[in-house]
């Protein structure tokens, strides 16, 4: 059996604005912006540079309950966990677009990492993994 995540919805304000965020700052890929008529809705999604896989699903908050979360849909906690294989390209690109980092730059166990807030909050870790070599 073979599985993956292949989503994560992150509700956003507004579509334009965040796209701006994930495109136009982080560098991110749009893969798909289709209106949906009916239900006065898009279906944006958006991926890093270079990833195959997981994607975001930026989806505008619909009501006041939804729109509470926005910036911050866990709680405070890293919501979401951006790896690259170039900490210090992207480290020093963000923060030349105004990316705040809230955290680090640090060296742990596992690699290279920061914490930065996206344009609502949530927390992002930027990391880069240690290279494990096989005896």
């Amino acid at each position: 059996m073979k599985q993956s995540i292949a989503q994560i919805a992150l509700v956003v304000k507004d579509y334009d604005e965040a796209l701006q965020f994930f495109v136009g700052t982080l560098g991110f890929r749009l893969i798909e912006d289709t209106v949906i008529e009916d239900q006065k809705k898009r279906w944006v999604v958006v991926a890093p540079a270079g990833s195959g896989e997981t994607r975001l699903l930026l989806a505008r908050a619909a009501g006041p309950e939804q729109s509470s979360r926005i910036g911050n849909q866990t709680g405070g906690r890293v919501f979401l966990f951006l790896h690259t294989d170039d900490f210090w390209r992207d480290f020093n690109a963000f923060t030349s677009k105004g990316v705040i980092f809230v955290r680090g730059p640090n060296e742990e166990s596992y690699g290279t990492v920061a914490v930065f807030k996206d344009l609502y909050g949530n927390l992002w870790d930027l990391v880069q993994r240690r290279q494990v070599t096989g005896d």
